[in-house]
Order: C-alpha cells, then structure tokens, then sequence
C-alpha cells in the first residue's frame, strides 16, 4: 500500500529499544497522549511547540521503529495509535508501569 510504513512485528519488538523510545520526555509525552486512542499525526503535541517539523517527524520514527506506535495513512494524513495490545503481550505492566508513572524523565 502506498504511504505505508514499516514497522516491527510483535515478536520482533525489544525491551531496550522499547525503553530507549520512551526516555525521551517528548516522544513519552507522544505515547502517553496516544494511550487515549489514535490521533491525527497533527494533534499530536510534544512538550516543546516551537519543535520543528522535522524533529517531530524523528520522534515519531523513533516510536514507530521501536514498536511503540502504529504511523498509517488515512487520506492525506496519518494516523498514529499505540501499539498497546502488543506492548502488553511482550512485556507485561510495562506499558502502565512507564506511562502511568509520574515525575521527571
């Protein structure tokens, strides 16, 4: 399918990369706001508004090869949602162990 990314089959998503995904404070502010559901790739904020387009674009490339999002097209646009079913099925807790804890990254 056109527009279509690459990403990480369940069995092939690591802890380390995982986690090295999470422990950036702006790509865990991404992942916790998708924990809600899927958004519009453009509803998605990080804690800086002034972050270029193209370091926005970085983190969620980041999020996504490490297995932590889904990035599809829908029209136009992409949709981003977290991959928690197959977070959970890999490492389970982890995901309400990372972003349900709060404090200073």
């Amino acid at each position: 399918m056109a527009g279509e990314l690459p990403h990480p089959d369940r069995e092939d998503i690591q802890l380390t990369e995982v986690l090295f995904a999470l422990s950036d404070p702006d790509r865990l502010t991404i992942a916790r706001q998708l924990r809600g559901g899927p958004l519009d790739m453009a509803a998605c904020h990080t804690t800086d508004p002034n972050l270029p387009k193209s370091t926005r674009s970085h983190l969620m490339k980041v999020l996504r090869e490490a297995g932590v999002i889904r990035n599809d097209p829908n029209g136009r646009r992409r949709t981003l949602s977290l991959r928690e079913d197959d977070l959970e099925a890999r490492f389970p807790g982890l995901v309400d162990a990372v972003l349900g804890a709060q404090g200073a990254v």
